[in-house]
């Protein structure tokens, strides 16, 4: 089962794939065009010509997972097309809007990740202050 975690590096390919290939043809993509290695769990994800699939590609640590979703009607919202890069970043929540057919650049949204400030997690303690513990 593959999970979509905020963590993870996800890469979408902007240039059509041939998705007449396979895991191979798929993995020889991220390392030629992409310039990526696709044993690094990264989540590449690659668009048909016609928009209407998507294949996503990872490698979770045994085995490549290869995952095509195609629409029974219409095309997928967002256009990959973009500049001069070959490749995309995207968060997490990003993928799943795109996998529900929804443009995740058109869709405005709170700051995912905050860090936490380090007085939450070590709070600093008073001269007089006494912890508490059992004898």
């Amino acid at each position: 089962m593959i999970q979509i975690t905020a963590h993870m590096r996800i890469l979408v390919a902007v240039e059509p794939v041939d998705f007449r290939k396979g895991i191979d043809g798929l993995a020889a993509v991220c390392r030629q065009q992409l310039q990526a290695d696709p044993f690094s769990g990264t989540l590449f994800v690659f668009t048909s010509k016609s928009r209407q699939a998507l294949r996503v590609l990872v490698y979770d640590g045994q085995g490549f997972w290869l995952c095509h979703k195609r629409l029974s009607k219409g095309r997928f919202a967002w256009n990959f097309l973009s500049g001069s890069t070959s490749v995309r970043a995207l968060a997490a929540w990003q993928l799943q809007q795109l996998l529900w057919n929804s443009d995740p650049l058109k869709i405005a949204a709170n700051e995912i990740f905050r860090p936490i400030p380090k007085k939450i997690l070590f709070p600093q303690k008073s001269a007089g202050h006494r912890q508490n513990c059992l004898i």
